[in-house]
């Protein structure tokens, strides 16, 4: 792992499934790369992987076989789009979902063998609140919460954050409105959750940008392409671009800055707490 202090650790989080969460993490991805940054995905949906689908990528390996100690890490990754570079996670391995401490300190372990240089390391993390996702929430310095303007979406998102900030004291906490039908209604919808968390848990959480509901998205899952590829000049497609913009200005100063090696040390001490 190169000591360079400079990579942000991004978790992609969403309380339920179906809001779009692995098409956001992937099009953020492909997106920051165009931009010159060096991005790595890792799928940490570790039951039901599936951003190989959406960057269009065959996986011949995947975590599963790092985690039985037949690869390294090293030996999994493959490059999509743009030269995103994607860590796949292992489909359909029902426990995987919640780890053992052997298991989370093969990750760990896994993770100290990363030999690039990035400037953005994405977790793209199974939706819901299990013992492993706030493991890796944990580990990262920014948190993201994709969520739909539809009821079930917010409660369930509202229902996350409030564990991640009264149960785990998480900061650093951005809403990303995806499939609104306008830039105001996904700033309405952050407006109304942001009240309730700082009316009820004396807290905030910062509004990043939405993602406007256009049907090349769909088109372009159908195509196993990312959307900013496949139609870069879709309405989403300049969504994620200005999503993009808003995630290069971030604070690199936020927790602690340390890169993948924060990130391995994060789950080393909650592994260690948890022991």
């Amino acid at each position: 792992m190169s000591n360079s202090t400079t990579t942000q650790i991004i978790g992609i989080a969403s309380g339920k499934g179906g809001v779009g969460k692995t098409t956001v993490s992937v099009n953020l991805a492909v997106m920051l790369a165009s931009m010159g940054k060096k991005v790595m995905v890792f799928d940490a949906d570790l039951g039901l992987a599936n951003a190989q689908l959406a960057m269009g990528c065959r996986t011949p390996y995947n975590f599963s076989h790092v985690l039985s100690g037949e690869k390294t890490v090293n030996e999994i990754i493959i490059e999509g789009p743009m030269g995103v570079k994607l860590v796949p996670g292992a489909s359909g391995i029902q426990h995987m979902a919640s780890l053992s401490q052997a298991e989370t300190a093969g990750i760990i372990q896994a993770f100290s063998d990363i030999e690039e240089d990035l400037d953005y390391f994405i977790v793209d993390l199974a939706a819901g609140l299990s013992d492993t996702v706030m493991t890796f929430l944990r580990a990262c310095q920014h948190r993201f919460i994709v969520l739909k303007n539809e009821p079930s979406s917010i409660a369930d998102a509202y229902g996350t954050i409030k564990v991640m900030i009264q149960d785990y004291q998480l900061d650093n906490i951005g809403l990303i409105p995806n499939g609104v039908f306008s830039q105001d209604e996904g700033e309405r919808l952050y407006g109304s959750i942001n009240s309730v968390i700082q009316n009820f848990l004396g807290s905030r959480v910062d509004y990043l940008h939405s993602i406007t509901q256009d049907e090349m998205v769909l088109r372009a899952i159908k195509s196993s392409q990312p959307l900013v590829t496949f139609a870069p000049s879709s309405i989403a497609s300049r969504d994620f671009r200005a999503l993009g913009k808003v995630v290069t200005n971030l604070d690199k100063n936020v927790s602690m800055s340390g890169g993948l090696q924060f990130f391995i040390e994060r789950l080393a001490t909650h592994q260690t707490r948890t022991g």
